[in-house]
């Protein structure tokens, strides 16, 4: 049996690599063509894709694995953006910063409402949903336990609970102004969800009715 050449070998590579290109370009046209992830069958990016049953499976698991690794970049991009939210910054730098993230999700729109509409019932696809979600949670519950071990929220705060419902019910919050809204009232909507995180839990009054101050402006 020939010994597989160094030339044969990066020759298959290049090959594997263009036919997952491929797939995954063709997934992405046809979600962006407006159709629905569900509706989309595998055979059906079959013959988009010009490749056979066989060559799809040596290289994905699944539909599903195909939509992964599509949004594999996008989906450190926003973690990546979110690790750097700084909440000392104050309402204005939070409106700003929700303002970047509706952008990006109006940008990949048809990505995110694909991972969204998967998720809903396929462990795969939720799980790699949810990781991006829970590490927000995360970020934001550490923040909120900071603010009140430095007296700048309310100590009778919930820190756990109030992460969990300003990130996970502000992520439906935009998903849903972004499939009402053509874009007009996006600062304004950054702006309410801002103000709403900030004055809700950073800066919420505590029980003596007193405001939390920090010297942050809004």
């Amino acid at each position: 049996m020939r010994p597989v050449t160094r030339r044969q070998a990066d020759h298959h590579a290049a090959r594997s690599a263009a036919t997952v290109a491929q797939v995954m370009s063709t997934l992405r046209r046809l979600l962006e063509s407006g159709e629905a992830f569900s509706e989309i069958s595998v055979q059906r990016i079959l013959e988009e894709a010009g490749v056979s049953r066989a060559t799809f499976y040596a290289h994905f698991q699944s539909k599903s694995d195909v939509l992964v690794r599509l949004t594999n970049d996008l989906r450190e991009s926003l973690l990546a953006h979110a690790r750097q939210w700084n909440p000392a910054a104050g309402p204005d730098a939070l409106a700003r910063f929700f303002e970047d993230v509706i952008k990006t999700h109006r940008l990949h729109q048809s990505l995110i409402g694909a991972v969204r509409e998967a998720a809903a019932y396929d462990p795969t696809v939720h799980d790699f949903y949810t990781a991006d979600l829970e590490g927000f949670d995360a970020n934001a519950l550490r923040s909120l336990l900071a603010d009140q071990a430095a007296g700048l929220a309310p100590a009778d705060l919930d820190a756990a609970s109030a992460s969990r419902i300003i990130v996970w019910g502000g992520a439906q919050a935009i998903a849903h102004h972004i499939s009402v809204d053509d874009g007009s009232g996006d600062r304004t909507f950054a702006r309410e969800l801002a103000r709403i995180w900030w004055h809700g839990a950073y800066r919420r009054p505590g029980t003596d009715g007193a405001a939390q101050t920090d010297g942050a402006a809004g």
